[in-house]
């Protein structure tokens, strides 16, 4: 089940400010005011449509990596330009007393809730994402698997290096080599009763114990137990000789794995490797090393490699495959839910702006003279989202298809957020009718803060992943020049 502490924080974040509208004057302004807010709904409708609309697109095409990580490039590069010009630098241009027309002075105020509310914004939507994250939610984008795939393979060679440095085999090869070692150290288990290998048959694997005991049957009828960081399997992979003994489970165990297969390309790839195995297996077949060292040195030797070890790991991007991706889905039974709530964390922020924005366009048109709907348009700001928002669907879909999802279980998700966001554009409007100006710009920094957090934790990053840096840097300027083309033409 998906973590009820990320319910309990969408709850409060949804809720409380509805309570706070409805006990101001949130009931007079819903009730005198319904036209407008039906058109910030249907402003928010118009910047999300494009959630749908990408999503269908993604799941009947599957273009050229380029393509799609420049549409994700472009749409970070519009929604920068949107909240820079919508956001920031209106309040910034008033704190510095460059605002044309009928200036008000409100002193530091504005400007230090807009920069509190940019700090909150980026640390709550940081610790929210690693909420999310923890229960799949990374699993909606392609740029945030590859971070969470590689962060836990990362703790899976470092956990694996803990336990190789118990041993003082692996301590005998040299640390340069330790990253073509570990990339084919595997992960296997085995239930209680199953046979790892038997008497007189030639290993085709070298096994670490993780956890769980393996018992050892020699043909003179001696057994030995082999428990938690012990080795088995080694003498016969090196040297091609039958084993001595049978290998058995005798409880639930887990391992980790050294096939044949792969301990022939390390060989081919690092012939060290093999020479210093050989050279620790023959030391130990002639000579009893046992106690060559007290047990606190041993412990000191074997976490002073295992530190060494790890810090010499070069720490590549690798992107998972298809079956990766499933494997991860799999794991996480509350993913589709946490998967969708992480994507309406993406849009919390911009469905509130869009109210808020519109708002503050129609305070200003009615003060002059009547106002029709085009009026009141925030182009820039909708135009921003919308570009940013079709890639985001676009590309976030060709994952959700590969993770097995049925196209219509795709484009109802966003379809449904498509509608909250309408929704929370009604809600931002409201919102901002109620609460003085200098916290409606803390709200509107919060925002601004989770969005520019947004943009480079996840669109940035998803854009390099999906098609490399070349194409990222001038799609991202075509899109944010775009942006402020639609702020010269409103």
């Amino acid at each position: 089940m998906i973590n009820k502490k990320i319910l309990l924080v969408f709850s409060l974040l949804l809720f409380i400010p509805g309570l706070y509208a409805l006990a101001s004057e949130g009931y007079n302004i819903i009730n005198n005011s319904g036209e407008y807010a039906l058109w910030a709904f249907i402003l928010g409708g118009i910047s999300a449509i494009s959630l749908p609309l990408g999503s269908l697109l993604g799941v009947i095409w599957e273009p050229k990596p380029a393509i799609t990580a420049s549409l994700t490039a472009f749409g970070a590069g519009a929604l920068l330009a949107a909240l820079s010009v919508e956001l920031i630098a209106p309040t910034v241009m008033e704190f510095v007393g460059q605002v044309p027309g009928d200036y008000v002075d409100h002193g530091w105020q504005p400007f230090a809730y807009l920069l509190g509310g940019c700090v909150t914004g980026g640390v709550f939507f940081v610790i929210l994402n690693e909420l999310l994250n923890s229960s799949g939610g990374y699993l909606r984008k392609m740029s945030t698997v590859i971070t969470q795939i590689n962060h836990n393979n990362k703790l899976r060679y470092s956990r694996i290096l803990k336990k190789m440095g118990n041993m003082r085999i692996f301590r005998y090869i040299p640390y340069e080599h330790i990253q073509n070692l570990i990339k084919h150290i595997r992960h296997s288990t085995f239930k209680s009763g199953d046979i790892l290998f038997r008497r007189g048959e030639i290993s085709d694997s070298l096994y670490i114990i993780e956890k769980g005991k393996i018992e050892l049957q020699f043909e003179n009828g001696s057994i030995k137990i082999l428990k938690e960081n012990d080795m088995t399997g080694e003498v016969s992979l090196l040297y091609n000789e039958p084993n001595l003994a049978t290998a058995r489970a005798i409880e639930p165990v887990k391992t980790f794995v050294l096939s044949g297969a792969d301990f022939v390309k390390i060989k081919e790839q690092c012939p060290d490797i093999e020479k210093a195995l050989r050279k620790y297996a023959l030391k130990e077949l002639l000579a009893d090393i046992k106690d060559r060292e007290s047990k606190e040195e041993e412990l000191e030797e074997a976490e002073t490699w295992s530190d060494e070890a790890i810090a010499n790991l070069h720490h590549t991007r690798h992107v998972p495959t298809e079956d990766e991706v499933k494997e991860a889905a799999m794991q996480h039974s509350s993913a589709p839910l946490s998967i969708w709530l992480g994507i309406f964390l993406d849009g919390i922020p911009e469905s509130f702006v869009i109210g808020a924005g519109f708002l503050t366009i129609l305070t200003l048109k009615l003060s002059h003279s009547d106002v029709s709907f085009s009026d009141v348009v925030p182009y820039t700001l909708i135009a921003g989202l919308f570009l940013s928002n079709f890639p985001e669907a676009f590309s976030s879909s060709i994952g959700m298809k590969k993770m097995g999802w049925g196209k219509w279980k795709v484009l109802s998700l966003w379809l449904s957020l498509m509608l909250m966001t309408a929704v929370g554009a009604a809600f931002g409007y409201y919102y901002g009718a109620v609460i003085p100006h200098y916290i409606a710009i803390g709200v509107e920094g919060l925002a601004a803060g989770a969005m520019l957090t947004m943009i480079a934790q996840t669109m940035i990053p998803e854009a390099v992943h999906i098609g490399g840096s070349k194409v990222v840097g001038l799609s991202t300027l075509a899109g944010y020049l775009a942006a402020v083309g639609f702020k010269v033409f409103e």
